[in-house]
Order: C-alpha cells, then sequence, then structure tokens
C-alpha cells in the first residue's frame, strides 16, 4: 500500500511506482519515526508496529547490502521539551516498565473492567508485533506480562470475567510468543498457560463444563 505515489500527473489517484519504492528502500539505513502526544506510545496502537516495524522490515529485505543487513530505528518524541532521538529498544524498555509491567498501571486496568482488559490485550497483540517485524524479543517483557497478568490467580480471574474475549488474547499472544521462539518459558509455565487458555475458549464459545 506504500507503493503509491502523489503530485503532479496523478490526477488525484496517485501512481504505483514499486521499483522507485524498492530503490530508496535499498539505501535505507534509518527509519524514524516521530511521537507527537503522550496519549499513544509505541505499544498503545498497531499503527506504530504495523508500519514502522514494517518498513525496517522491508528495508531490511530489499537492502543492497543483501542478507542479513540491519536497519536502525530512531524514535523522536516530540511532545518533550528538549528532543533527542532514541533508540526504538530503548524506547520500547521504557514504555513496558512504565505500563504493561508497572503494578500500579496494571491494578488501574484491572480497575477500570473490560475497557481495562481490552488495554491490556491490545499491548500484548504489540509484543507480538514488535517481536515479529524488530526483533524485540526481551524474556523479561514477556516474563513479567505472564507473571502480571496470567499467573496470578486473582488477576487471572477478573480479567477473564470482566472481558473473556480480550483475555484469550492475552494468553493467546504468550502461547504464540513460545510457539515462535520469542519467549522460553517453562514447562510449568507453558502447561499453565495452556489451561488458562482453554478455560478462557469455552468461556467465550460458551462451553459449559
Amino acid at each position: 500500500r506504500n507503493s503509491y505515489s502523489y503530485g503532479a500527473g496523478t490526477e488525484g489517484s496517485g501512481a504505483a511506482r514499486p521499483a522507485q519504492l524498492k530503490e530508496l528502500l535499498s539505501t535505507t539505513e534509518r527509519v524514524v519515526q516521530e511521537v507527537d502526544s503522550v496519549e499513544y506510545g509505541l505499544t498503545d496502537i498497531q499503527e506504530y508496529y504495523a508500519n514502522t516495524g514494517g518498513l525496517k522490515k522491508a528495508a531490511e529485505n530489499n537492502s543492497a547490502k543483501g542478507a542479513g543487513a540491519q536497519v536502525g530505528i530512531s524514535i523522536v518524541e516530540a511532545f518533550q521539551e528538549e528532543v533527542e532521538p532514541k533508540e526504538l529498544e530503548e524506547t520500547l524498555r521504557m514504555e513496558y516498565r512504565t505500563k504493561l509491567l508497572n503494578p500500579v498501571w496494571a491494578d488501574a486496568m484491572r480497575r477500570q473492567g473490560s475497557g481495562g482488559v481490552y488495554e491490556v490485550s491490545t499491548r500484548m497483540t504489540a509484543m507480538i508485533g514488535w517481536a515479529g517485524t524488530c526483533g524485540f524479543q526481551e524474556e523479561f517483557v514477556f516474563d513479567g506480562a505472564a507473571q502480571t497478568y496470567a499467573l496470578d490467580a486473582n488477576m487471572a480471574d477478573h480479567l477473564r470475567n470482566a472481558n473473556p474475549e480480550a483475555f484469550r488474547n492475552i494468553i493467546k499472544r504468550m502461547l504464540e510468543a513460545s510457539g515462535r521462539g520469542m519467549w522460553n518459558p517453562s514447562e510449568e509455565v507453558l502447561e499453565k498457560l495452556q489451561e488458562l487458555y482453554s478455560e478462557a475458549e469455552d468461556e467465550v464459545e460458551g462451553v459449559n463444563i
């Protein structure tokens, strides 16, 4: 969808120029993403990992340097008084620590009910998105998420009751991370997650046990 350009002679509908896009990608060494609002961070909405992460992957796949080429990502948080580009990994670590893995944030989502569970679910999907496009696969993030939202029985029960479908997605993303080699949980943790997913799926599908 990014292979169209617009301007004089395109009559408002744009013109497909995939060859030119590939040529630009072949010389791309760094992608820059501006974040201009405190309301939406890199793990809040899919556009960041889908577009920025996807662009990084596309540039690496089309790099003139060949297989193994690495393209960096700089994050510019334009809402701050002093703007200094940061590496993607540094920004993601900070976001995960201040939101998803922050006990205060987790409790706030718990108290919000269905909407809060959805917010947690969205960030779990973003974890897979960043891992898949940019290789951000740090164990502490997955470990912390599992401990907070799945292995804590009281939290898990509350999330499942408040929004069964979102809770199912939370567990599903953890299992996906393990299945795709993004995370290496213990067998005990993996079995517990599989049990939780089965229970959540039964509840969503209306199966009475």
